[in-house]
């Protein structure tokens, strides 16, 4: 009695053995069937034609305050060439505005500090610090409205007499080369300046890369 009720025992244990061993094969042959025959365009969906298809590169290029206030002035003089009343750019600890304005009927020197902040479309505003018109006590909201009168600025520069400020539209530069710029940061105290140039290819007569 004890024999039998041992023999069936252990084939009961091969039979369980057995069942687990065959749900197992038929569980791998489902995941296989379903693996082979899902949509590959769920499982691996294709990249949209713009996350593919690159039309320019960017650079992120750094300089000096030095570098660029030669760059600055010098383009400065090209704007400035027939105007009647100049001025000209010193980037020190900040950035100074020094020139010249007409009051009565003769000119007084011009000198303005301000402190540059970079935009998050990388543009710039430089926010007054102090102003002074010779030796004239003048309201500074007055004196930045005869900068914006009397003073040749670049279209894409506005002098702003309410918020005290000036707005550098960088990214509104018209650049021969048809480079883009806007400014990536600005820290006149460490003398750290840095630019992001993008250059389109077909402006190097390059196809769009895939």
């Amino acid at each position: 009695m004890n024999t039998q009720e041992g023999t069936k025992n252990e084939n009961n244990k091969w039979k369980k053995l057995f069942y687990s061993l065959l749900g197992f094969n038929i569980l791998v042959f489902i995941v296989l069937l379903i693996l082979i025959f899902w949509p590959v365009s769920e499982l691996n969906p294709k990249p949209h034609s713009e996350d593919i298809i690159n039309e320019s590169s960017e650079f992120v290029v750094r300089t000096t305050k030095q570098n660029l206030n030669e760059l600055i002035n010098a383009y400065l003089e090209q704007v400035l060439h027939n105007s009647r009343h100049q001025y000209r750019i010193l980037l020190e600890d900040d950035v100074q505005l020094r020139g010249e304005l007409p009051v009565f009927n003769t000119t007084v020197p011009l000198s303005v500090h301000l402190e540059p902040f970079v935009q998050e479309n990388g543009d710039i505003i430089l926010k007054q610090r102090s102003i002074s018109i010779g030796l004239l006590e003048l309201p500074n909201r007055k004196i930045m409205e005869y900068m914006g009168k009397y003073l040749d600025m670049p279209e894409w520069v506005t002098i702003n007499p309410k918020n005290e400020e000036i707005y550098v539209a960088v990214t509104d530069m018209d650049i021969k080369s048809n480079f883009n710029v806007s400014v990536e940061r600005i820290d006149l105290e460490a003398n750290d300046l840095a630019f992001r140039i993008q250059i389109p290819y077909k402006t190097l007569g390059i196809d769009a890369l895939e």
